[in-house]
């Protein structure tokens, strides 16, 4: 300190001593960062006022200049004019404008400017905003030249006196624009004897020798006119700073030709005043990063080291500056509160989060209550009613006009006002405003408005009542989006729980609402709401919640499923289907189509949710170790999270450069590894989606990741195509022990819940246990002997075990292998059970952490959640998809070949199973008039048996290969087959004589009947040929195409036949013609079927990119490409291959199969009706002659019986 100052202080050190009371000067020197809090505590322990000011004065003498300046600025600022007039002549001379020393890139000449105007010093924590204070920057350099006004408004606590500092503490603009000095006042809020103080002790201080005047200005209008000339005269081109100011009619003091820098609340607080205006606008919160940078430089510990309720702390508050330094300081002195004062901002608790000695109001509530008291009393009630709107929810102005019942110009008005005073945020949106509140002051309107709520809710229901019936809200409705997002709530919030039943049980409000925003958010309203819903009916609640979580896969893609053809899926007893019935019924009789499954009381669901969170196949899901989220990647490249419970997401991340093929939580949930085909592996936080580290070490795709079940001692296993498993100790960079013994690539790997064993499946077909110490192999089980002898054709027999699962006792393990899961018992290496359900190949399996469900993820885009009690119950006893169906008067009789290999005949409409037989069937047929049944099997034998007895009566081994088609005659006499080995018998199995059709060079297709003892048959060889059965003669042979014949069909005439090609055409002839009459092109894939239509005029081509054609058979003109009107990317129209068609008897109406169930109308192309089937792939639909009822077996093995609505 300069010995003048030094002298100073000391001659009138017993004045100062015995007048000052230091808590609010000691505030102002913290703030201006010559004092620290451990000398402010020592200050404060002592007893009397006298001897704290004896201590502060002794401390200030071992400091330097700028402390004395501080000092005699808060003097001033604390009112002690007298005393600060006896300091005045020790002030230090302040150094030239050219000296450029400087600390922190601050110069010495900016330090002393801005300590001599009062400029308050950075905060003891402060992390830059640099691109805030260049706006505030740009503004200041047009008051360069003229008088004028630059505000900074935001809400409470943003920063805005903080970063009005920092704007100034720059030497070229200090030095080019306000080279008269910077002066700063503290406004606050303050009625006129308030403001008067204010502007005498500015007068005082920029009147130090008193050459204008020795007497104070007397009232507001002389200190105004002081003020003037001062600025003018004394201080030209000087830089005022008025922070926080409230009120209008305070600025008109100020409004005398001077250059303003101010910060406010209120933006509109300028429009008093004279002269230019600009505008800075705050942000209401710092990013994370900065936040925690904050709460870093606080605690002084790393950023990477923060707790995880540092994050949370950071969301919590939305990076609120005032929040996140109130609670730095406080956890610096408690280091241990993290919990604490999380908790404080959960609960609302603002008065526990007290202040920090350099802020102006006690608590954060005080903080912002002090605002709302400033709203004009008519208006005070409005800012009330925005207590029930939810945190990082935009509300249209339609909604605020519905509740206020108000014109949109009106509500815009008084929604303006809250803006203004930074009370409320909004966003344009096109044309129309939406608005939005600050969690906080969210936060603070529920805690104030508390005993309010239920009332404000309700009236917001009974206004939209007014306004709205809920069946009649529109899309393009401003406000449509938010009451599907939030009438619940709102009704909820109210205690309206009938109407919240009538709401929430209506299938109407299930169509509109799963239309816009899909089914997540609704099936999460029925968890949130379970326990209202449960009062007016449990199963009714449930029958919905099933509804939408066994079909959320369906309601989410495009085009939208028809959602009452859906509810006629569910079971008989269930309030959707009784609805859905209803409105059917409605529905029929303005010629919409509709189908019941009548045979569906045989089918059980076994999963209890499915999702489809990924736009391609996902490779993995896994549960958290709590069972309340599940993670999952795919093909896509992304990392999801979502709720287990719902469905709804919660993260997404894009988290490598080609496929993630697998992702696993850590035991206590901080973290979830990823791996890819890029090799790496990488570790994020769960909770913020950052990345954490990254692992480069195998020299192939990583397929499997793992952590120990055990957080003291944290392993990672990965699992490779490079065929090795690698143990990772997450404390130290390279592997811990590398296991070899698989053969080919390692696809799973998991360890036992003791983390004693380490389990792995490869596509080598085995399943190890590798002893997690010593890294041995333990035991082997080979998975592939389970499916020997299927059903699948021998050429698809690779078996690759994908991935497998224990239980939480360690006493099963699940395993996924091809579309199958399958439950071993550990002990007896015994299975237990297994379920299907997906589309396509499983790659996950995963227990939850109770074991009371699994989840599977598939190449179907869907993950699924089972309940194992109902998998382990569940026969599993399924149908192959060769079936034989004949329709007679009301009977519909089905023969079919279970997964047990039983034959098995079915009575459609009662539900009734004959079990006639077991053998090795690969097909089977009923005769015309249901006496006998005919089969062929995997050896090339045929049996007959009698339906009267269920006897074989009759049998011939005439095939060397697997028997793939068998028909009776009309009169039930002669059975033909054909077979894999290239030939097809004729057999009258009445007189013992046979006939053996050989010339097709390759496997036959199919055949059909013709009159006159003639036959068509067609192959892979890319003839078809036309036989006499009588004498095995061929009569014509037509060379149809390059690849293979896929289908025939024969007109009604018998004149024409069409085939169809993988070559992607299709033909139509004429059985006296050799050559095509016409060549249908136009296919980008396999033509798999075609179809005639009654009257022989047009005929349908179905394809395996979904398309379905129809044409005109006498010109070959396209009349229809039958397509849904707006599709997913990627997705095939119909779900898949087309494989079979059928034109009603009118020819008005196509019926395809394929993924799944679709019903055409011919004349115009368009979609009538889709029937979604649990499984896929359709290999055939069985049509009545009246086109009124249909027969199917999906790929899971059900059996669909399916009659149109009338």
């Amino acid at each position: 300190m300069d010995a003048k100052a030094r002298n100073c202080l000391l001659q009138h050190r017993e004045a100062l001593e015995k007048d000052i009371k230091t808590s609010y000067i000691m505030d102002h020197m913290i703030s201006d960062g010559v004092l620290t809090i451990s000398e402010e505590e020592k200050v404060r322990n002592q007893p009397t006022n006298h001897q704290r000011a004896a201590v502060l004065i002794k401390m200030i003498l071992t400091k330097d200049n700028y402390s004395y300046i501080s000092f005699y600025n808060a003097l001033l600022h604390e009112g002690y004019k007298d005393l600060a007039a006896l300091l005045l002549g020790g002030i230090p001379v302040p150094p030239s404008s050219s000296d450029k020393d400087s600390v922190c890139g601050i110069t010495s000449y900016v330090r002393t400017v801005l300590c001599e105007g009062g400029v308050p010093q950075r905060p003891v924590v402060f992390v830059t905003r640099k691109k805030l204070v260049s706006a505030i920057q740009q503004k200041l350099t047009k008051l360069k030249n003229e008088p004028g006004w630059v505000t900074i408004y935001g809400m409470a606590g943003c920063g805005k006196s903080v970063l009005a500092a920092e704007a100034v503490r720059d030497h070229s603009l200090l030095e080019g624009c306000f080279p008269g000095g910077v002066h700063w006042v503290s406004v606050g809020k303050q009625d006129k004897a308030g403001l008067l103080m204010k502007l005498q002790n500015l007068c005082s201080r920029l009147d130090q020798d008193e050459s204008f005047s020795q007497r104070l200005p007397l009232n507001i209008e002389e200190a105004k006119d002081r003020l003037r000339i001062l600025m003018l005269r004394k201080h030209p081109r000087s830089l005022l700073i008025l922070d926080d100011i409230w009120d209008p009619w305070v600025l008109k003091a100020f409004d005398n030709q001077c250059r303003i820098l101010l910060t406010t609340r209120d933006k509109s607080v300028t429009d008093s005043v004279m002269g230019p205006k600009y505008v800075v606008p705050m942000e209401s919160g710092l990013g994370k990063e900065k936040g925690l940078e904050i709460l870093s430089l606080f605690v002084n510990m790393k950023k990477a080291d923060l707790p995880e309720q540092a994050h949370s702390i950071i969301k919590e508050c939305k990076g609120s500056p005032l929040v996140v330094s109130l609670i730095g300081a406080l956890l610096r002195d408690f280091p241990n509160r993290w919990e604490y004062y999380l908790r404080q901002l959960q609960n609302k608790q603002f008065k526990k989060i007290r202040k920090s000695s350099s802020y102006d109001y006690e608590a954060l509530d005080e903080a912002m209550s002090i605002s709302v008291e400033m709203l004009r009393e008519d208006i005070k009630d409005y800012y009330t009613d925005l207590s029930i709107l939810q945190k990082d929810v935009k509300v249209p102005t339609k909604v605020l006009c519905i509740l206020w019942d108000m014109e949109t110009e009106e509500v815009e008005d008084i929604l303006q006002e809250f803006v203004n005073k930074s009370l409320l945020f909004c966003d344009r949106n096109g044309k129309s405003f939406c608005y939005y509140l600050h969690d906080l002051q969210v936060d603070f309107l529920t805690e104030k408005n508390h005993s309010q709520l239920q009332d404000l809710h309700k009236k917001m229901i009974t206004q939209f009542q007014r306004y709205h019936q809920t069946h009649t809200l529109s899309p393009d409705q401003e406000d449509c989006m938010y009451w599907y997002n939030f009438l619940a709530y709102h009704m909820a919030s109210a205690n309206m729980h009938k109407e919240l039943c009538a709401l929430m049980f209506s299938l109407d409000w299930i169509k509109a609402k799963t239309e816009l925003v899909g089914p997540a958010h609704l099936i999460h309203e029925f968890v949130e709401y379970r326990h209202i819903l449960d009062e007016k009916d449990c199963a009714v609640c449930e029958n919905f919640q099933e509804f939408l979580s066994l079909n959320g896969h369906l309601l989410g893609r495009q085009p939208f499923p028809n959602i009452v053809q859906l509810g006629l899926c569910e079971p008989e007893t269930s309030e959707v289907y009784r609805q859905a019935k209803l409105q059917a019924k409605q529905e029929v009789d303005n010629g919409i189509l509709y189908l019941e499954w009548i045979n569906k009381k045989t089918i059980k669901n076994l999963s209890r949710l499915v999702v489809r969170p990924h736009t391609d196949a996902v490779y993995h899901a896994c549960f958290s170790g709590d069972g309340q989220r599940i993670a999952s990647c795919g093909a896509d490249k992304t990392l999801q999270v979502f709720k287990a419970e719902t469905g709804e997401k919660l993260l997404e991340i894009k988290a490598h450069e080609d496929e993630v093929l697998y992702c696993a939580f850590s035991t206590d949930d901080r973290f979830i590894a990823t791996c890819s085909v890029d090799k790496k592996v990488k570790i994020w936080n769960s909770v913020t989606g950052e990345l954490v580290h990254t692992y480069e070490e195998h020299s192939e795709q990583v397929n499997c990741c793992h952590f120990t079940n055990n957080n003291h001692n944290l392993l990672l296993a990965t699992g490779s195509s490079d065929s090795f498993l690698k143990l990772w100790d997450l404390n130290q960079k390279e592997c811990r022990n590398t296991m070899f013994g698989h053969i080919s690539a390692v696809n799973h790997c998991r360890f036992s819940p003791d983390d004693e064993l380490l389990a792995s499946c490869s596509a080598d077909g085995t399943l190890k246990l590798w002893d997690v110490r010593s890294a041995n192999e333990n035991k082997s089980i080979n998975v592939k002997q389970f499916f020997l002898n299927s059903e699948d054709p021998q050429e698809d027999m690779e078996v690759i075990v994908k991935c497998c699962s224990w239980s939480a006792d360690g006493a099963r393990i699940m395993v996924a292998a091809k579309n199958k899961i399958f439950l071993w018992n550990m002990d007896s290496c015994s299975k237990v059970a297994d379920c299907r359900g997906h589309l396509s190949w499983v790659h996950s399996v995963m227990f939850s952490p109770d074991g009371s469900s699994f989840l599977t993820s598939s190449d179907d885009q869907t993950i699924r959640i089972w309940e194992t009690k109902k998998v382990c119950k569940n026969s599993a006893i399924v149908l192959k998809q060769e079936i034989d169906v004949v329709f007679q008067e009301n009977e519909v009789m089905v023969l079919a070949v279970d997964s047990t290999r039983r034959l098995q005949l079915i009575n459609g409409k009662t539900g009734g199973i004959d079990y006639l037989t077991d053998a090795q069937v690969s097909c089977c047929c009923l005769s015309p008039r249901l006496q006998y049944i005919a089969f062929g099997d995997e050896d090339g034998a045929i049996e007959i048996l009698e339906l009267l007895n269920n006897k074989v009566f009759q049998s011939r081994n005439g095939h060397k290969k697997a028997v793939r088609h068998i028909q009776f005659t009309a009169d039930e006499k002669t059975l033909i087959s054909s077979s894999d080995d290239c030939t097809i018998e004729v057999w009258n199995w009445q007189s013992g004589k046979y006939v053996s059709l050989q010339a097709h060079q390759e496997t036959v297709k199919d055949f059909r009947l013709l009159e006159n003892s003639r036959l068509l048959s067609w192959s892979f060889d890319g003839t078809v040929k036309v036989w006499n059965i009588i004498t095995g003669k061929i009569e014509k042979n037509f060379v149809c195409h390059q690849g293979t014949v896929l289908s025939c069909d024969i007109s009604s005439d018998t004149t024409k036949f069409s085939s169809t090609s993988a070559d992607k055409t299709a033909k139509i002839w004429s059985f006296e013609l050799l050559l095509p009459l016409h060549e249908l092109k136009g296919h980008n894939g396999c033509v798999r079927c075609s179809a005639f239509s009654l009257d022989d005029s047009l005929l349908a081509t179905g394809d395996d990119n979904g398309e379905v054609r129809i044409w005109n058979v006498s010109s070959g003109e396209l009349l229809h490409l039958c397509a849904p009107v707006s599709l997913e990317e990627g997705a095939a129209t119909h779900g898949g291959w087309v494989t079979d068609l059928c034109f009603s008897p009118d020819r008005n109406t196509l019926v395809s199969a394929g993924g799944y169930l679709m019903w055409w109308n011919v004349v115009t192309g368009e979609s009538l009706q889709t029937f979604y089937t649990n499984g896929t792939n359709l290999k055939k639909i069985h049509v009545s002659p009246d086109f009124k009822t249909y027969v199917t077996v999906d790929n899971l093995g059900i059996l669909y019986i399916l009659q149109i609505l009338e």
